[in-house]
């Protein structure tokens, strides 16, 4: 099987949809915040690995926690997903925590600081030129 076959693609969304189930309803450890997404998975043609890319809201400590707890609940992760998806073999599951979101939302922040100094500036430009053309005298509009 290739690995962007649509058996393969297929097999990732399924399993994305039961870690996401997983991690949100049946796993009971503290460490692991509600606040918990499943961005993407990327199980490998033979079915053996699973790579499961997280995204916690909240600070760097829960984040950790998160990953420590998920660690932690592989054995039952793995069991659950056994259940729910009948596979050849179960894949055995890494999380990794996927940094994209948090990085999306700095760059927008960045993104509308310099809009705003921009803006700024502009305000700026045009209050110093209305003060040159008052005190210039006649606009010279041709």
């Amino acid at each position: 099987m290739r690995k962007n076959s649509v058996k393969n693609i297929r097999i990732n969304g399924e399993v994305q949809r039961v870690l996401a189930e997983v991690i949100r309803g049946e796993i009971k450890d503290p460490r692991i915040s509600p606040w918990t997404s499943v961005v993407s998975v990327e199980v490998a043609p033979d079915l053996k690995s699973c790579k499961a890319w997280i995204s916690v809201l909240g600070d760097e400590e829960a984040q950790k926690a998160t990953l420590e707890g998920l660690r932690s609940a592989e054995g039952f992760i793995k069991n659950r997903l056994a259940k729910v998806i009948n596979l050849r073999n179960t894949p055995e599951i890494s999380f990794y925590m996927d940094q994209s979101i948090a990085y999306g939302v700095n760059m927008s922040r960045k993104i509308d600081e310099v809009v705003a100094m921009d803006d700024q500036a502009a305000r700026s430009r045009e209050e110093s030129g209305e003060e040159e053309n008052e005190d210039g005298g006649e606009d010279a509009g041709l």
